[in-house]
């Protein structure tokens, strides 16, 4: 099995767990709201935040599953590459100056023209 067929499987394995903790999370939510109403006990009300938050972190980690899926995808496909940047680090008048010596440079490269 390749690298990238265990990490897809891995993603889908992960993926189809956290679906089904999101689902089983939110039936556990709706039962204990009614528990929580019917008592009107204050540690009802504690538990069912505390698995409001659950079910909210289990979400969240499901997108950032996603995001780290993107990323190992992605750099896979990045293909080598050069990348050129040049940066000039200075004032406009700087830059005005630079660009007005290099307009007054002399080509003294021999010419080809003689052969």
């Amino acid at each position: 099995m390749e690298d990238s067929d265990q990490i897809k499987s891995d993603f889908d394995h992960s993926r189809d767990t956290y679906y089904d903790l999101i689902q089983k999370g939110q039936e556990s939510l709706d039962l204990m709201m009614q528990f929580a109403r019917e008592s009107e006990h204050p540690r009802a009300f504690e538990v069912l935040s505390g698995m409001i938050k659950n079910v909210s972190d289990v979400t969240d980690r499901l997108m950032d599953l996603q995001k780290k899926s993107k990323d190992i995808t992605k750099d896979e496909k990045e293909v080598g590459g050069t990348t050129n940047q040049n940066l000039f680090v200075g004032s406009t008048t700087d830059l005005q100056r630079m660009l007005q010596e290099h307009d007054k440079m002399v080509d003294v490269t021999p010419n080809d023209s003689t052969k």
